[in-house]
């Protein structure tokens, strides 16, 4: 901040806290007790014929004030929306009046008064009687918007809240999303359940994960990177349908579309594979669509995603083909090498073919996935938790959900055979050796579990953030998580 604009600031600051010890001196709480609120904004402009000429409690912050003299006009905001209020000398008293006159913006009160309509047809809240609920020591921004305040926004999310309406929409609707998911897992048959944030093996998921200390046990500990190795003990449990939305953690880079922390709901079904996993993707999204925002059609920048059913399916095989004109389908690495070397991608020569043939997907093909897109015939190396396919067992049973060319759910058929299940940890293992700090950890509890019996199950994972991003047309990760990570500053 310039030096000038900093000094500005402070004066500001000086006057407030000047004003509250003024309001102390005058025997007025300046941060006020329980109120009776019986109303608010939203609901008086949307009825007010009702309202008309009754009185009404309502409270919030003041946004603006107008006017002078023996008469001022203030807008008061809300949970649900704006308000004008109108504070009269002769309504209220001189005392009353003269210290409405002295709130600041942002001031928050609590009012009783009477609704009409002004001659400008403004509906209004003429001021009986108020009280101060908390006075606001610290100015709020003139201009909040514009990509110069973005970091200052994502920090101070409260006075975002409070100077930008719009972002709480976003919210609301991110609310309404998790809700609706709720309701139609519920309607089937699903169970909630919660599974351990701190886990003694990092595992379910190829990340980096966080690592803590356990004091009183002396051992290390993991942010979980996914629940899926614990919802699948309860299928060997004997739970048929479970599902959890929560927090997964990866130590990875921040970017448009990576938090550090972010939500995910996974659900599994007992009995089921990941052609069910597929149809209950399919219809759960359309119809939180269609519930949250009334529409199947979503406008995300200049595209218009639609997510009416039914969608487009593709083997990855076939989407590299058919973006490429390249056929990956031989499965030989050396033959692999030389196509992805003509297509100016820099691999190793002893890379895997499917190695190879994932990094060409993901080069040449996610951008053209705008439409929902459902992506299957995943190689069994990227796939260490999935079910082999009959036909083919280099390819698993697994399908990725591209919306926006983002990946929006990953789903498969359960591995539920315990050697093979061991046999692809200990190839993990040998790539966490090789240096790959993302391999999956060998779970020998897991193993354990799978040697009881799981039954054939589908699972999958949905991620909420970058749904609601889509729903929301929300460019970054961090306008739909109310607190993102940030680098520390200074307030």
């Amino acid at each position: 901040m310039p030096m000038i604009q900093e000094e500005q600031a402070q004066d500001v600051l000086s006057v407030r806290r000047a004003k509250l010890e003024e309001l102390k001196s005058a025997g007025i709480e300046p941060f006020g007790r329980k109120f009776p609120v019986q109303h608010h904004a939203a609901e008086i402009v949307d009825n007010f014929p009702d309202f008309e000429g009754k009185e009404v409690v309502i409270a919030g912050r003041l946004m603006a004030k107008r006017g002078h003299g023996k008469a001022s006009f203030a807008d008061l905001r809300d949970f649900s929306g704006k308000i004008q209020v109108y504070a009269r000398l002769d309504d209220m008293g001189p005392e009353a009046y003269e210290l409405f006159k002295k709130l600041d913006i942002g001031d928050i009160i609590g009012v009783h008064g009477t609704v009409f309509r002004t001659s400008r047809q403004e509906i209004t809240v003429a001021i009986k009687s108020f009280q101060i609920l908390a006075k606001s020591l610290r100015p709020l921004p003139e201009k909040w918007h514009g990509l110069k305040d973005i970091d200052l926004r994502y920090r101070q999310r409260y006075v975002d809240l409070i100077v930008n309406p719009g972002v709480k929409e976003v919210f609301l609707i991110r609310a309404k999303v998790i809700k609706e998911i709720r309701r139609f897992l519920d309607e089937r048959g699903f169970i909630e359940v919660e599974t351990p944030m701190m886990q003694p093996i990092a595992g379910g998921a190829a990340a980096r994960p966080f690592i803590t200390h356990h004091n009183a046990l002396d051992m290390d500990l993991y942010l979980r990177i996914a629940p899926e190795l614990y919802l699948k003990r309860l299928l060997v449990g004997g739970f048929e349908k479970v599902f959890e939305i929560n927090r997964n953690f990866r130590n990875e880079g921040i970017s448009t579309k990576h938090n550090p922390e972010f939500t995910m709901m996974e659900l599994y079904q007992a009995y089921a594979d990941y052609e069910d996993m597929m149809q209950i993707t399919e219809e759960l999204i359309s119809t939180v669509v269609e519930k949250t925002l009334g529409t199947s059609q979503v406008r995300y920048g200049d595209k218009l995603i639609d997510f009416s059913r039914p969608w487009n399916r593709m083997t990855m095989i076939e989407a590299v083909r058919h973006y490429t004109g390249q056929d990956f389908g031989h499965f030989d690495p050396q033959q692999a090498y030389r196509q992805a070397r003509s297509m100016g991608l820099d691999v190793a020569q002893d890379a895997s073919w499917a190695a190879i043939f994932n990094e060409v997907f993901e080069t040449f093909v996610e951008e053209h996935l705008i439409q929902p897109v459902f992506i299957t015939g995943h190689p069994v190396e990227i796939s260490p938790l999935a079910k082999r396919n009959r036909e083919n067992p280099l390819l698993t049973d697994r399908f990725e959900l591209f919306i926006n060319a983002w990946e929006i759910a990953n789903a498969f058929s359960e591995l539920n055979d315990p050697i093979d299940q061991r046999e692809r940890f200990e190839q993990q293992l040998e790539e966490r050796r090789r240096g790959d700090e993302e391999a999956h950890a060998m779970d020998e509890d897991y193993i354990n579990a799978l040697e009881y019996g799981m039954p054939p199950a589908g699972g999958l994972g949905i991620g909420i953030d970058r749904l609601v991003m889509i729903l929301t047309d929300s460019p970054s990760i961090r306008d739909v998580i109310l607190f993102p990570t940030m680098r520390p500053k200074d307030v």
